[in-house]
């Protein structure tokens, strides 16, 4: 009896190596029906991963961005890459200064194959007035206004 290519995913090792591996298949021009067919195996074992072990309701979208570089092995330079944005954009959004644009959205959530409604919530951005505060409560005040009536 033959041994599987792929099987059901079961570490977080051999879920980066799928990942990895389906990256390197939707970046191949020739797709034949074999490859076809191997992208769908692999897209549904790694959404079967996904579901089960990320609770992407828990987390923000900046939160969600961080895990989903974590778990594809990507840093910020990579994210310039793939949105074809500056450094200092990407940096922003990765601390909370700006927020994500309908666009960038769209291409994440193609890239990282998951909903766009996962990153296309609201959260709370750093107010610039405040960011040099160390107490995220006192940073997310305006300035002059620190209580609200």
């Amino acid at each position: 009896m033959a041994t599987l290519k792929y099987k059901i995913i079961k570490s977080k090792s051999q879920y980066n190596g799928y990942c990895k591996t389906l990256e390197g298949l939707l970046e191949n021009k020739a797709k034949n029906k074999t490859v076809k067919e191997e992208i769908e195996l692999l897209t549904l074992l790694v959404g079967k991963w996904d579901k089960e072990h990320h609770t992407f309701e828990d987390l923000d979208p900046v939160e969600l961005l961080w895990s989903l570089m974590e778990d594809h092995q990507l840093k910020a330079k990579d994210l310039v890459e793939i949105l074809q944005v500056s450094k200092g954009l990407v940096s922003d959004i990765l601390n909370y200064k700006k927020g994500l644009s309908k666009e960038m959205i769209r291409t994440l959530s193609g890239y990282f194959k998951i909903s766009q409604e996962a990153l296309n919530r609201t959260y709370q951005l750093v107010s610039p007035a405040n960011s040099h505060l160390r107490n995220a409560s006192a940073r997310n005040t305006t300035k002059g206004r620190p209580y609200a009536k």
